[in-house]
């Protein structure tokens, strides 16, 4: 039984690894994705903040940084709750940048600013590697929370779960590596360079994991829809 897919017996479902178990169609990869960025709006508002926090406290102080990236974040969230669009990622960019922009603010060091990211990665990436080596992989139960209507199958399915275990370990991996990097930039107390890496290691490596995860299962599941037919055959 594949993650997704329905119980072997119903007929349409069962060949089509692009349907759900009630037999509707799936999002496309394209959609799945764009769904979890935001969009490209999504990506682009959630990196602006971050962006005026990095120039206005180069042309600036800190101070200045701190308050213009709240007013930015603040005012992409109206912007959404005027407009009726989903405020989900604005609210929680505004809450990280809230955070971090207070602990900047009292201990008067801009690198503070980044440290709540920090921390989350490492915490992010520890629950990761952790829920794979007890195999309860999380990034199958998020894949059955988001693209299979609740369903976990997969958790009957050795293959499947194995599939789901190695793709946990590889969003920890890369989680820890990309905190690693912009620690190492804050402990050498590099604040322009600890922005940028805030910036290039923020989307492009989530929506990379999130091709390589949606491609691996869909094409795990197309794989565990033919078993049956070539058992029979």
């Amino acid at each position: 039984m594949t993650a997704g897919q329905p119980p072997v017996g119903k007929t349409e479902p069962e060949s089509d690894p692009g349907r759900d178990g009630a037999g509707e169609a799936l999002p496309s990869l394209t959609e799945q994705i764009a769904e979890q960025l935001g969009g490209w709006r999504g990506i682009v508002e959630s990196s602006i903040p971050v962006l005026v926090f990095v120039v206005v406290n180069i042309i600036g102080e800190l101070r200045p940084a701190v308050i213009a990236a709240l007013a930015v974040t603040v005012a992409i969230a109206g912007l959404r709750l005027a407009q009726r669009r989903p405020i989900r990622h604005a609210v929680n960019g505004l809450v990280g940048i809230a955070i971090g922009a207070l602990i900047a603010w009292r201990t008067g060091d801009e690198r503070d600013f980044y440290l709540p990211g920090i921390v989350y990665g490492y915490v992010y990436g520890a629950v990761l590697l952790g829920s794979a080596a007890i195999r309860q992989p999380l990034v199958g139960w998020i894949w059955s929370i988001i693209a299979a209507g609740g369903r976990s199958e997969w958790r009957q399915n050795p293959r499947l779960v194995r599939t789901f275990t190695w793709l946990t370990v590889l969003w920890g991996v890369v989680w820890v590596l990309k905190v690693g990097v912009q620690h190492v930039l804050w402990a050498a107390n590099l604040s322009t360079a600890l922005g940028a890496a805030r910036l290039a290691l923020g989307y492009p490596p989530y929506a990379l994991l999130l091709v390589v995860t949606i491609w691996v299962v869909r094409r795990a599941n197309r794989r565990e829809a033919a078993l049956p037919a070539a058992a029979t055959g």
